[in-house]
């Protein structure tokens, strides 16, 4: 064989895996970049980035286009190496081809580009965009047939394109954000709520019906006055003869403003506002509208059956996204009460999935109609607990420590070591037996 064919197919075996490198990174550079850096990007003026944008709104194109090329000069490379060693070696140059052209496709073929352009992939697809439009129209055929080919596939098991949650997404990027130093922890938070805020329902922000404290339209004025001053409510629901039929609600100010005028005269009726009726499936986010609509601050949810099953405020709905808010009456409640490394005390009408996320669980099945804590341990033992009944979940024990004929009001949690964790111990007390009986 003449020296200037073995420059010819070396030569081209270096292209080829120069090429394959470039499919290589190519893929995982449009795999990973970010719609929302190119779109800055391109914002910007950056060159390609516009161009990148629309190579990744035709993504399966883009992407059978790369494994096209890609099969294409590894499978040629594969050839050419075989050719150009069975020449050299005779025999035993297909199993050396094979080596060596492994090792090359693998080092820099796959690894290294693939590796480089996860480093900067809006950059590297950038960089990119002629090339890549450049093979995506000479093999428009080929990628035609095997996307007709994948549809059928589908179509045929039943496949169905399986979207990724945006919602999950932004929500991961936010926390990647906080973890790196971009975001502070309470824009964190705060970005994090208002994704989340079109999630959460009426159901999961009301005050239960046991905690509304409302007054009967009949009540005299000076029982009224006793309870806006014990309270420190701004406003107070107004039913008649039963909870389940409130008429509307009253302002403290506008309750004094009529006590001024004529105490003795004084008729509620004349100050009762109109409230919003909602249910417990309704969106907050809908219902915050048809409160500003309404220009109320102050709805009654309404159960299945047209009762009464809480109310919720203005306030309740703003707190979701930005925290709680506190003002000079409010009385700051501690939830979680810490009695030492392994025990706590916990109020039963905090959430339970902040406080089975505090201890490192989550409730067994994905969806569940219980709210607090109070409602997730009724669940647990199927009936409303006495003080003293007890139950283990994971590696929690439960103590009922306070409750009611009606719900459960204070539970003692201990944490226990996990099963993994005791069997290190184990382990741990076993080897260092066998160390003193070693040692003796």
């Amino acid at each position: 064989m003449s020296n200037q064919s073995t420059e010819s197919l070396v030569i081209s075996l270096v292209i080829l895996v120069i090429f394959s490198g470039i499919f290589s990174a190519t893929e995982t550079a449009y795999s990973v970049a970010s719609k929302i850096k190119l779109k800055s990007m391109d914002n910007d003026g950056k060159p390609g980035a516009k161009g990148a944008l629309d190579i990744l709104d035709h993504y399966d194109k883009f992407l059978s286009t790369v494994l096209i090329g890609n099969n294409i000069v590894n499978i040629l490379s594969a050839t050419l190496a075989t050719i150009l060693f069975t020449r050299i070696y005779g025999e035993g140059g297909a199993t050396i081809s094979t080596i060596v052209m492994t090792l090359l496709v693998l080092m820099f073929g796959e690894i290294a580009p693939k590796s480089i352009a996860k480093q900067a992939p809006e950059a590297f697809a950038c960089r990119l965009v002629g090339l890549v439009k450049f093979f995506m129209t000479i093999l428009t055929p080929l990628s035609l047939v095997f996307r007709g080919w994948q549809n059928l596939v589908q179509h045929m098991i039943h496949v169905e394109n399986d979207d990724s949650d945006i919602q999950d997404e932004l929500i991961t990027m936010v926390d990647e954000a906080e973890r790196e130093g971009d975001l502070e922890e309470h824009e964190s938070d705060l970005i994090s709520a208002a994704i989340e805020f079109n999630d959460l329902d009426v159901r999961d922000v009301l005050t239960p019906r046991v905690d509304v404290v409302a007054v009967e339209i009949g009540t005299p004025v000076e029982e009224i006055e006793r309870t806006f001053r014990m309270n420190s409510f701004s406003r107070l629901p107004v039913y008649e003869r039963s909870i389940d039929n409130i008429v509307g609600l009253i302002h403290e100010k506008d309750f004094y403003n009529l006590l001024y005028q004529d105490k003795e005269k004084a008729i509620i009726r004349k100050i009762i506002k109109p409230v919003v009726y909602t249910s417990e499936n309704v969106k907050i986010s809908t219902l915050l509208k048809q409160l500003q609509k309404a220009k109320v601050h102050l709805a009654v949810v309404l159960d299945e059956y047209g009762g009464t099953a809480g109310i919720i405020t203005m306030e309740d709905i703003i707190e979701e996204l930005v925290g709680e808010i506190w003002d000079e009456h409010d009385t700051v409640k501690e939830y979680y009460q810490k009695i030492d490394d392994q025990t706590y005390l916990i109020q039963c009408d905090a959430d339970i999935d902040d406080m089975l996320d505090r201890f490192g669980e989550k409730p067994e099945e994905d969806e569940y109609d219980f709210i607090t804590v109070s409602g997730w341990v009724i669940h647990e033992l199927d009936h409303i607990p006495q003080v003293g009944e007890e139950f283990d979940f994971g590696h929690l024990h439960i103590t009922i420590t306070k409750a009611d004929q009606r719900k459960v009001i204070q539970i003692r949690v201990e944490i226990r070591p996990k099963k993994e964790e005791k069997e290190n111990r184990r382990d741990h007390r076993s080897d260092k037996k066998e160390e003193e009986e070693d040692d003796r």
